[in-house]
């Protein structure tokens, strides 16, 4: 699997602009030294951080993001696996850059003195994304670094295979759950909260309870 290919100009081309938007900020005589960096269940800003830490420490973490899921894979010792999922990876990685190019650009707009509910942007974010890695997941193969990684699906690529075909169909459900949580109010966090904890959960306690059903455990 090759690190970097021409595809990549189109998760480099977000996150140019994420730069360019960033150091605009940090260069905006009229933006404060004080900058929003976290919102509570309600949606209303409860944390703050100064201007260069804001800017740049979200920046660094978007970058560091993009080499990691470059680098990782040629480090994995199932590395010739990606082969087989080299597509499913790409969007994977170009939904969760663009996703987290998004958030960093909304905390700039809160910075900027726009009023915005994070609940407006992270709800339909997550479900989106979600609904992305349900339809990837199916297709990848065994890995270290993406997918759901048990004990009981890394010793046994049937528990993989089965397990991730499950865990699609939770994850594009759990997608579409979510979605619905920005009409329930003040509900809407711990309800989002507890539908992508059992989505999360669910195919982790079926790898084992299908390592058990095939007998594994006895080999």
């Amino acid at each position: 699997m090759k690190i970097f290919t021409f595809k990549e100009i189109f998760p480099l081309f977000f996150i140019m602009w994420a730069v360019i938007i960033g150091v605009a900020v940090f260069m905006a005589p009229c933006i404060p030294d004080q900058l929003p960096t976290h919102w509570n269940a309600q949606g209303q800003i409860d944390g703050y951080s100064s201007k260069p830490v804001a800017v740049f420490l979200l920046m660094g973490v978007l970058l560091a993001m993009y080499v990691l899921m470059l680098v990782l894979p040629r480090l994995d010792p199932f590395r010739k696996n990606y082969e087989h999922f080299e597509k499913q990876y790409y969007v994977l990685r170009l939904a969760l850059t663009i996703f987290f190019v998004a958030l960093y650009i909304f905390t700039l707009l809160a910075a900027a003195g726009y009023e915005v509910d994070i609940r407006n942007f992270m709800i339909p974010g997550f479900s989106l994304l979600f609904i992305v890695i349900g339809f990837m997941i199916p297709k990848m193969k065994r890995n270290y670094f993406v997918g759901i990684k048990t004990p009981w699906t890394l010793q046994s690529e049937e528990v993989w295979n089965k397990t991730h075909k499950m865990a699609g169909k939770c994850f594009i459900a759990a997608g579409i759950l979510c979605f619905f949580t920005l009409w329930v109010g003040n509900w809407a966090f711990g309800i989002f909260m507890a539908i992508i904890l059992l989505a999360a959960l669910a195919p982790v306690v079926y790898s084992y309870l299908l390592y058990r059903k095939l007998g594994l455990f006895k080999k």
